[in-house]
């Protein structure tokens, strides 16, 4: 807080690190690729300054102190993602059938599932990459809202509905997320 009914959040851009707004659309460019995202509130303005960027609300009320440390956090996550990047860890689980699982086109494929004749299939969101290495599926990109979504599309594919849980465990489970 600067003045009296002004709230501001100052995020700084590394160098490598390249920040736009045009219409309350965000875009981050960098070394990983690049991220875009609608943030817009009539009440909350972002600014992209030099080497910071600064989401600010004059006489802010509840809903937008809120928007502007959500905002901010956003535009952090999209920096940490074009400059580092973000890695999701899956783990396959299976008990008797051995679960083959692909990835075709913007699909992830689950063959075998429980012995299932057709194959069970998941959205890939975005531009998340999928890796399979054995029993590990590594899901990489730099939004990490996609690879978020992309992970709970590939859990529930794997969903058993009408067994008991705790006896039937198979299925592909997330095991690392990032910064948690």
């Amino acid at each position: 807080m600067t003045r009296a009914g002004l709230l501001k959040d100052e995020i700084g851009v590394p160098d490598k690190v390249h920040v736009s707004v045009d219409g309350g659309v965000v875009k981050v460019k960098g070394p990983q690729g690049e991220v875009s995202k609608r943030l817009h509130h009539p009440r909350v303005r972002i600014e992209a300054k030099g080497k910071h960027v600064v989401v600010s609300s004059e006489m802010a009320r509840k809903r937008e102190k809120a928007l502007v440390g959500t905002y901010g956090a956003h535009i952090r996550n999209m920096i940490v993602g074009v400059t580092k990047g973000f890695e999701y860890r899956m783990k396959i689980v299976y008990a008797h059938f051995p679960i083959k699982a692909s990835v075709k086109m913007s699909e992830f494929v689950i063959e075998n599932f429980l012995g299932e004749k057709f194959p069970r299939r998941a959205n890939v969101v975005g531009a998340t990459k999928v890796a399979i290495k054995g029993d590990q599926v590594v899901l990489t990109g730099a939004d990490v809202e996609e690879l978020g979504q992309t992970a709970a599309n590939i859990e529930r594919a794997t969903k058993i509905k009408g067994y008991d849980p705790r006896v039937f465990q198979d299925g592909i489970y997330i095991v690392e997320k990032p910064g948690r």
